[in-house]
Protein backbone atom coordinates (compact mmCIF):
# COMPACT_ATOMS: atom_id res chain seq x y z
CA UNK A 1 0.00 0.00 0.00
CA UNK A 2 1.38 3.34 -0.97
CA UNK A 3 0.69 6.15 1.65
CA UNK A 4 0.31 9.99 0.76
CA UNK A 5 2.92 12.21 1.48
CA UNK A 6 2.13 15.88 1.99
CA UNK A 7 4.46 18.40 1.49
CA UNK A 8 4.17 22.01 2.47
CA UNK A 9 6.49 24.59 0.64
CA UNK A 10 8.10 27.00 3.21
CA UNK A 11 7.18 29.89 1.35
CA UNK A 12 3.14 28.58 1.78
CA UNK A 13 -0.17 31.05 2.03
CA UNK A 14 0.37 30.77 6.11
CA UNK A 15 4.23 31.38 5.95
CA UNK A 16 3.61 34.15 3.64
CA UNK A 17 1.27 36.07 5.56
CA UNK A 18 3.50 35.87 8.73
CA UNK A 19 6.36 37.37 6.92
CA UNK A 20 4.39 40.03 5.94
CA UNK A 21 2.64 41.04 8.96
CA UNK A 22 5.54 40.37 11.33
CA UNK A 23 7.44 44.09 9.64
CA UNK A 24 4.43 45.69 9.89
CA UNK A 25 3.23 45.03 13.57
CA UNK A 26 7.06 45.69 14.39
CA UNK A 27 6.91 48.97 13.33
CA UNK A 28 3.46 50.04 14.25
CA UNK A 29 4.10 51.60 17.69
CA UNK A 30 6.75 53.91 15.79
CA UNK A 31 3.88 55.40 13.20
CA UNK A 32 1.29 55.80 16.20
CA UNK A 33 4.26 57.24 18.29
CA UNK A 34 4.72 59.85 14.93
CA UNK A 35 1.16 60.22 14.52
CA UNK A 36 0.24 61.44 17.99
CA UNK A 37 3.50 63.10 18.43
CA UNK A 38 4.05 64.62 15.30
CA UNK A 39 1.12 64.51 12.60
CA UNK A 40 -1.80 65.18 14.68
CA UNK A 41 -0.42 68.16 16.44
CA UNK A 42 1.10 69.78 13.03
CA UNK A 43 -2.64 68.67 11.72
CA UNK A 44 -4.51 70.74 14.85
CA UNK A 45 -1.91 73.98 14.59
CA UNK A 46 -2.75 74.29 10.94
CA UNK A 47 -6.90 74.23 11.50
CA UNK A 48 -5.75 76.83 14.49
CA UNK A 49 -3.89 78.65 11.63
CA UNK A 50 -6.61 79.47 9.28
CA UNK A 51 -9.69 79.93 12.58
CA UNK A 52 -9.76 82.99 14.38
CA UNK A 53 -12.35 84.03 17.37
CA UNK A 54 -14.78 86.79 16.23
CA UNK A 55 -14.49 89.62 18.90
CA UNK A 56 -17.86 90.82 18.71
CA UNK A 57 -20.01 87.32 18.60
CA UNK A 58 -16.97 85.12 19.80
CA UNK A 59 -17.62 82.68 17.41
CA UNK A 60 -15.00 80.80 15.55
CA UNK A 61 -14.70 81.43 12.03
CA UNK A 62 -12.29 80.92 9.21
CA UNK A 63 -10.32 83.60 8.22
CA UNK A 64 -6.76 84.09 6.60
CA UNK A 65 -5.59 86.73 8.42
CA UNK A 66 -4.11 85.13 10.75
CA UNK A 67 -1.17 83.81 7.64
CA UNK A 68 -1.39 87.52 5.97
CA UNK A 69 -0.56 89.15 10.06
CA UNK A 70 2.08 86.62 10.11
CA UNK A 71 3.71 87.69 7.13
CA UNK A 72 3.30 91.38 7.65
CA UNK A 73 5.26 94.47 9.75
CA UNK A 74 7.20 92.88 13.18
CA UNK A 75 6.42 89.12 12.55
CA UNK A 76 8.23 89.57 8.61
CA UNK A 77 10.94 90.84 10.18
CA UNK A 78 11.46 87.69 12.90
CA UNK A 79 10.48 85.52 10.40
CA UNK A 80 13.49 87.08 8.11
CA UNK A 81 15.66 87.00 10.94
CA UNK A 82 15.66 83.36 11.59
CA UNK A 83 16.06 82.99 8.11
CA UNK A 84 19.25 84.53 8.30
CA UNK A 85 20.15 83.39 11.35
CA UNK A 86 19.91 79.76 10.19
CA UNK A 87 21.78 80.43 6.79
CA UNK A 88 24.67 81.82 8.68
CA UNK A 89 25.42 79.51 10.75
CA UNK A 90 24.89 76.64 8.49
CA UNK A 91 27.09 77.90 6.04
CA UNK A 92 29.58 78.88 9.15
CA UNK A 93 29.00 75.63 11.00
CA UNK A 94 29.61 73.14 7.54
CA UNK A 95 32.49 75.24 6.09
CA UNK A 96 34.47 74.90 9.73
CA UNK A 97 33.10 71.45 10.83
CA UNK A 98 33.76 69.96 6.89
CA UNK A 99 37.86 71.27 7.98
CA UNK A 100 37.72 69.83 11.32
CA UNK A 101 36.66 66.82 10.38
CA UNK A 102 39.08 66.50 7.41
CA UNK A 103 41.86 67.33 9.98
CA UNK A 104 40.89 64.36 12.10
CA UNK A 105 40.42 61.92 9.74
CA UNK A 106 43.51 63.05 7.78
CA UNK A 107 45.78 62.75 10.53
CA UNK A 108 45.48 58.64 11.13
CA UNK A 109 45.44 59.09 14.73
CA UNK A 110 42.69 56.63 16.03
CA UNK A 111 43.13 58.63 19.70
CA UNK A 112 41.88 61.70 18.08
CA UNK A 113 39.31 60.46 16.07
CA UNK A 114 37.81 59.12 19.39
CA UNK A 115 38.43 61.90 20.83
CA UNK A 116 37.05 64.25 18.38
CA UNK A 117 33.81 62.20 17.93
CA UNK A 118 33.10 61.97 21.37
CA UNK A 119 33.37 65.49 22.32
CA UNK A 120 31.67 65.97 19.35
CA UNK A 121 28.95 63.69 20.44
CA UNK A 122 28.56 65.58 23.68
CA UNK A 123 28.63 69.13 22.45
CA UNK A 124 26.48 68.47 19.62
CA UNK A 125 23.20 68.05 22.74
CA UNK A 126 24.57 71.19 24.74
CA UNK A 127 22.51 73.45 24.39
CA UNK A 128 19.53 75.50 25.66
CA UNK A 129 20.21 77.75 28.86
CA UNK A 130 22.74 75.77 30.44
CA UNK A 131 24.91 76.76 27.11
CA UNK A 132 23.56 80.26 26.86
CA UNK A 133 24.44 80.86 31.05
CA UNK A 134 28.14 79.36 30.40
CA UNK A 135 28.76 82.22 27.23
CA UNK A 136 27.13 84.70 29.35
CA UNK A 137 29.46 83.76 32.25
CA UNK A 138 32.52 83.55 29.88
CA UNK A 139 31.97 86.41 27.61
CA UNK A 140 29.33 88.21 28.75
CA UNK A 141 29.84 91.73 29.54
CA UNK A 142 30.95 90.73 32.89
CA UNK A 143 32.18 87.39 32.27
CA UNK A 144 35.39 85.99 33.28
CA UNK A 145 37.53 86.13 30.02
CA UNK A 146 35.93 89.80 29.04
CA UNK A 147 37.16 91.01 32.60
CA UNK A 148 40.53 89.40 32.48
CA UNK A 149 41.41 90.99 28.96
CA UNK A 150 40.35 93.99 30.38
CA UNK A 151 42.87 93.75 33.64
CA UNK A 152 45.40 92.65 31.85
CA UNK A 153 45.32 94.24 28.07
CA UNK A 154 43.46 97.31 29.36
CA UNK A 155 41.73 96.41 26.33
CA UNK A 156 37.67 96.31 26.19
CA UNK A 157 35.66 93.68 24.29
CA UNK A 158 32.49 95.44 24.45
CA UNK A 159 33.53 98.64 24.81
CA UNK A 160 36.72 98.99 22.79
CA UNK A 161 36.26 96.05 20.42
CA UNK A 162 32.39 96.64 19.56
CA UNK A 163 31.31 93.30 20.66
CA UNK A 164 27.93 92.21 22.36
CA UNK A 165 27.28 88.88 23.01
CA UNK A 166 23.51 89.84 23.02
CA UNK A 167 23.57 90.83 19.11
CA UNK A 168 23.29 89.18 16.05
CA UNK A 169 26.79 88.11 15.88
CA UNK A 170 26.73 86.94 19.38
CA UNK A 171 23.66 84.25 18.82
CA UNK A 172 25.57 83.14 15.60
CA UNK A 173 28.90 82.24 17.58
CA UNK A 174 26.78 80.58 20.37
CA UNK A 175 25.15 78.69 18.19
CA UNK A 176 27.86 77.18 16.68
CA UNK A 177 29.39 75.82 19.65
CA UNK A 178 26.84 72.83 18.81
CA UNK A 179 26.56 73.06 14.97
CA UNK A 180 30.00 72.33 14.19
CA UNK A 181 30.40 69.45 16.41
CA UNK A 182 27.07 68.12 15.07
CA UNK A 183 28.55 68.65 11.42
CA UNK A 184 31.98 67.34 12.54
CA UNK A 185 29.56 64.01 13.35
CA UNK A 186 27.75 64.09 9.86
CA UNK A 187 30.46 64.16 7.60
CA UNK A 188 33.33 62.11 8.66
CA UNK A 189 31.60 59.03 7.65
CA UNK A 190 31.56 60.74 4.31
CA UNK A 191 34.85 61.63 4.79
CA UNK A 192 36.03 57.93 5.33
CA UNK A 193 33.83 56.74 2.30
CA UNK A 194 36.42 58.67 0.24
CA UNK A 195 38.80 55.47 -1.28
CA UNK A 196 42.34 56.14 -1.09
CA UNK A 197 42.46 53.89 -4.57
CA UNK A 198 40.37 56.70 -6.47
CA UNK A 199 43.20 59.64 -5.81
CA UNK A 200 45.23 57.09 -6.26
CA UNK A 201 44.04 55.62 -9.97
CA UNK A 202 43.23 59.38 -10.63
CA UNK A 203 47.49 60.13 -9.92
CA UNK A 204 48.03 57.46 -11.94
CA UNK A 205 46.00 58.46 -14.81
CA UNK A 206 47.74 61.96 -14.31
CA UNK A 207 45.03 64.38 -12.95
CA UNK A 208 46.24 66.96 -10.66
CA UNK A 209 44.95 67.34 -7.01
CA UNK A 210 42.45 69.85 -8.10
CA UNK A 211 41.22 67.85 -10.84
CA UNK A 212 40.69 64.77 -8.62
CA UNK A 213 39.08 67.01 -6.11
CA UNK A 214 36.92 68.20 -8.84
CA UNK A 215 35.76 65.45 -10.91
CA UNK A 216 35.74 63.09 -7.93
CA UNK A 217 35.95 63.51 -4.24
CA UNK A 218 34.15 66.82 -5.19
CA UNK A 219 31.03 65.15 -6.43
CA UNK A 220 31.20 62.61 -4.14
CA UNK A 221 31.10 64.72 -0.67
CA UNK A 222 28.66 67.22 -2.12
CA UNK A 223 25.89 65.23 -1.05
CA UNK A 224 26.61 64.48 2.53
CA UNK A 225 28.13 67.96 3.24
CA UNK A 226 24.70 69.80 1.78
CA UNK A 227 22.87 67.58 3.39
CA UNK A 228 24.93 68.36 6.98
CA UNK A 229 24.33 72.08 6.30
CA UNK A 230 20.38 71.67 6.00
CA UNK A 231 20.63 69.62 8.93
CA UNK A 232 22.20 72.67 10.83
CA UNK A 233 19.64 74.95 9.06
CA UNK A 234 17.11 73.27 10.75
CA UNK A 235 18.79 73.41 13.93
CA UNK A 236 19.40 76.91 13.87
CA UNK A 237 16.03 77.90 12.74
CA UNK A 238 14.36 75.78 15.38
CA UNK A 239 16.62 76.88 18.57
CA UNK A 240 14.58 78.93 21.25
CA UNK A 241 15.67 78.36 24.70
CA UNK A 242 19.64 79.68 24.00
CA UNK A 243 18.12 82.71 21.89
CA UNK A 244 15.17 82.96 25.01
CA UNK A 245 18.10 83.24 27.86
CA UNK A 246 20.68 85.03 25.92
CA UNK A 247 19.15 88.33 23.65
CA UNK A 248 15.33 88.14 24.58
CA UNK A 249 13.66 90.51 22.44
CA UNK A 250 16.67 92.25 21.32
CA UNK A 251 17.27 90.15 17.93
CA UNK A 252 13.68 89.37 16.34
CA UNK A 253 13.36 85.98 15.82
CA UNK A 254 10.15 84.09 14.90
CA UNK A 255 10.45 81.20 17.76
CA UNK A 256 10.56 84.62 20.31
CA UNK A 257 6.92 85.66 18.29
CA UNK A 258 5.55 82.26 19.01
CA UNK A 259 6.41 82.13 22.63
CA UNK A 260 5.49 85.71 22.97
CA UNK A 261 1.53 84.73 21.41
CA UNK A 262 2.00 81.80 23.23
CA UNK A 263 2.15 84.05 26.71
CA UNK A 264 -0.60 86.31 25.80
CA UNK A 265 1.10 89.16 23.97
CA UNK A 266 -1.47 89.36 21.46
CA UNK A 267 -3.77 91.73 20.11
CA UNK A 268 -7.56 90.95 20.89
CA UNK A 269 -8.74 88.50 17.60
CA UNK A 270 -4.82 87.58 16.59
CA UNK A 271 -4.74 84.34 18.79
CA UNK A 272 -4.09 82.05 15.79
CA UNK A 273 -0.90 84.06 14.51
CA UNK A 274 1.40 82.17 16.95
CA UNK A 275 -0.38 78.62 15.13
CA UNK A 276 0.37 80.79 11.94
CA UNK A 277 3.74 81.49 12.42
CA UNK A 278 4.35 77.73 13.92
CA UNK A 279 3.15 76.39 10.33
CA UNK A 280 5.24 78.92 8.43
CA UNK A 281 8.23 77.29 10.03
CA UNK A 282 6.97 73.87 9.73
CA UNK A 283 6.40 74.59 6.33
CA UNK A 284 9.88 76.04 5.47
CA UNK A 285 11.72 73.12 7.76
CA UNK A 286 9.41 70.72 5.42
CA UNK A 287 11.08 72.05 2.34
CA UNK A 288 14.09 71.33 3.89
CA UNK A 289 13.68 67.85 4.74
CA UNK A 290 12.74 67.37 0.97
CA UNK A 291 15.59 68.40 -0.41
CA UNK A 292 17.88 66.52 2.85
CA UNK A 293 15.99 63.61 1.35
CA UNK A 294 17.26 63.81 -2.12
CA UNK A 295 20.66 64.42 -1.20
CA UNK A 296 20.89 61.35 1.11
CA UNK A 297 19.26 59.76 -1.99
CA UNK A 298 21.88 60.69 -4.04
CA UNK A 299 24.70 59.93 -2.05
CA UNK A 300 23.26 56.27 -1.36
CA UNK A 301 24.15 55.88 -4.97
CA UNK A 302 27.48 57.31 -5.11
CA UNK A 303 28.50 55.30 -1.68
CA UNK A 304 27.61 51.58 -3.15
Amino acid sequence: MTQAVTLTRPGGRAGGWTRRLGPALAVTPFFVFVGLGLVLPTVALAVSAFRRQNPDTLADESTMDNMSTALTGGYRTALLGSLRLAGVCAVLGAVFGVLLAAAVVRSGSPLLRRLTLTASGVLANFGGVPLAFAFIATIGNAGEVTTLVERWFGFSITDDGGFSLYSFTGLTIVYLYFLIPLMVIVVVPALDGLRPQWSEAAANLGARRWQYWRHVGGPVLAPPVLGGALLLFCGALSAFATAQAMVGGTVPLVTLQIANVLSGNVLIGQEGVGAALALDMIVAVGLVMVVYWLVQRRTARWLR
